[in-house]
């Protein structure tokens, strides 16, 4: 008898949770006619909303058809025939758009008044499908635009993978957020959450504030450098520029009349090629004053590409990582909680034919005192053909001639058989290790395709240069030696005494295995913030920011391939 209790209880409770099922679809979404309901279903099929600025949706159709179908085919953002409390949450979100780099209009920003205007009226069943349908996707567009970037790295070459982030936008916005109570608050969940992003968020109103209220008028462009103590005619121009984007304190007393280049005008210059990746001599030089001219609206470009790049990063990572900035010529390395750790100068990949590539790999193992392989690409282009001139080049760069599985053919003067197989790549060559060797004591592999890893140098006097990109592709660590020890120090025993001793001990080639691997990224930001808000600019040494801003100006749909 307790046995039969149990199970009618059981079947009330099935039967009162299939009830509760259908009660709330009816209460989350407004079931449509069989006129609005192939409307919506046209939308669907077709992946295209008339109504849209960026009316064709390819990319989102399958997503769409499931969302649908999570809904039971009601609508998500209409009930009683009236935009929910989420829709309007959603609207402002598209309408501020451009406060987090984007571009209000990709979701219909300005459409969305006229739009909510109409539903206030009679609006038919096939008014409140379009509309639906209009908020779906462009909710997921600015979804995935916010969490993973609008276009695709790989469409550009970068080897960045943002498919295996993908939300599942069907479920999402199903799930999270057309029942939100805090719209907001979920949607800004799905952003990165670097303090360096954040930090750049911020510095997008206060540059497009500055582009409003400079009058982007050009400087005159010395012949000569002006050296402290000289005089300038656009000084009062140079002033009110440097004040205005903070290189210059703003209750500093500046003379209108004056032309005097001195004080804290000087001080002044040298903050802002600091933040512009020069070096802070303080002349008045043509390259500066250039750098100077280019209008503000580009600098808040700039700033608005970095944020797509940010977005194409994973949001976390089981270590702290190494992160090279290319265009900056910079490496750091960080703690738990952001803070960094290292901040390195670095040298890159020449901007014509050997950029450095940008990925995420991970760093797997340090080796002290390295061979330097000679690549393919390098053995034909420049070592054969210095062979083919002297016979002992080989020698006279502490080279020697190996065979594929490194056994070593011979040192010493190059014969025509020997060349012959070194230019049909029979034969390979490498840099013997030590002080003179190219890429220094010590490298940091991370295994590739490119055959890239950071390494340090035998001409550490180039860290002085202004632009930096020298390299074939690798990257050329200023003082390597801490970088190292930083590498190494979840492995017991290792300290940069000991990474010091290594290097400078009489043992080659030897290769310590990291116990925990480290997330290293190559990245390219012409634009990076620091922990005190200072704004850092710098060149587009790969035309990277050109050709991100062309795909970018195409619109929806953006290369997602």
């Amino acid at each position: 008898m307790r046995t039969s209790v149990v199970l009618v209880s059981s079947l009330l409770i099935v039967c009162l949770a299939g009830t509760s099922v259908e009660l709330y679809a009816q209460a989350s979404g407004q079931k449509l006619s069989p006129e609005g309901q192939a409307a919506l279903q046209r939308i669907i099929d077709s992946a295209h909303h008339p109504d849209l600025h960026w009316p064709d949706f390819p990319p989102y159709k399958a997503e769409m058809k499931d969302f649908y179908t999570r809904t039971g085919s009601t609508l998500g953002w209409i009930r009683d025939r009236k935009p929910t409390p989420q829709a309007h949450a959603m609207i402002d979100l598209f309408t501020q758009s451009d406060h987090k780099g984007l571009v209000p209009d990709d979701y219909d920003a300005s459409r969305w008044s006229a739009r909510l205007q109409k539903l206030q009226g009679s609006a038919s069943d096939t008014d409140l499908a379009n509309f639906d349908a209009a908020m779906t996707v462009s909710a997921m567009r600015y979804i995935r635009a916010l969490h993973i970037g609008r276009v695709n790295p790989e469409t550009l070459g970068r080897q960045l993978d943002v498919s295996s982030r993908k939300y599942d936008l069907g479920e999402f916005v199903y799930d999270k957020v057309i029942s939100a109570n805090d719209l907001a608050a979920v949607v800004k969940t799905v952003e990165p959450t670097f303090p360096g992003y954040l930090r750049t968020l911020d510095a997008l109103p206060r540059y497009r504030e500055f582009a409003k209220v400079d009058t982007g008028k050009p400087m005159e462009v010395p012949t000569k450098p002006i050296t402290p103590g000289g005089t300038y005619a656009d000084l009062p121009r140079l002033s009110r520029l440097l004040q205005l984007v903070g290189d210059l304190p703003a209750n500093t007393r500046v003379d209108a009349n004056s032309t005097a280049y001195q004080n804290t005008l000087v001080t002044a210059v040298k903050s802002y090629q600091v933040r512009h990746g020069q070096l802070p001599d303080g002349h008045l030089k043509a390259e500066l004053i250039k750098e100077m001219n280019v209008p503000l609206a580009q600098r808040v470009r700039q700033i608005e590409l970095t944020l797509e790049r940010w977005r194409w990063l994973a949001h976390s990572f089981p270590q702290p990582p190494v992160v090279v900035n290319l265009p900056e010529f910079k490496l750091r390395t960080y703690d738990e909680n952001h803070q960094v750790i290292l901040y390195k100068t670095v040298i890159v990949g020449k901007a014509y034919g050997h950029k450095s590539p940008v990925f995420q790999k991970e760093i797997k193992y340090v080796v002290f005192r390295p061979y330097w392989q000679v690549t393919p690409t390098i053995q034909r282009a420049e070592t054969v053909p210095h062979v083919e001139k002297d016979r002992n080049y080989i020698k006279k760069e502490n080279f020697e001639v190996v065979t594929a599985d490194g056994k070593v053919v011979t040192d010493g003067p190059i014969s025509d058989e020997v060349l012959a197989q070194l230019k049909s790549g029979h034969l390979r060559v490498r840099q013997k290790p030590g002080p003179n060797n190219s890429l220094g004591l010590v490298k940091l592999i991370f295994p590739n395709e490119d055959n890239v890893y950071l390494h340090g140098t035998e001409a550490p006097q180039l860290f002085a240069n202004e632009q930096r990109d020298l390299s074939h592709g690798c990257i050329r660590v200023e003082r390597p030696a801490d970088l190292a020890a930083w590498a190494l120090r979840n492995n017991p025993g290792w300290n940069l005494e000991r990474v010091q001793a290594m290097m400078n001990g009489a043992q080659d080639n030897v290769t310590v295995n990291l116990e925990k691997p480290i997330p290293v990224l190559i990245l390219y930001g012409t634009v990076a913030v620091d922990e005190k808000n200072n704004v850092f600019f710098f060149d587009d040494v790969y035309g990277y920011d050109k050709q991100l801003d062309e795909a970018l100006k195409k619109g929806y749909p953006y290369p997602t391939a």
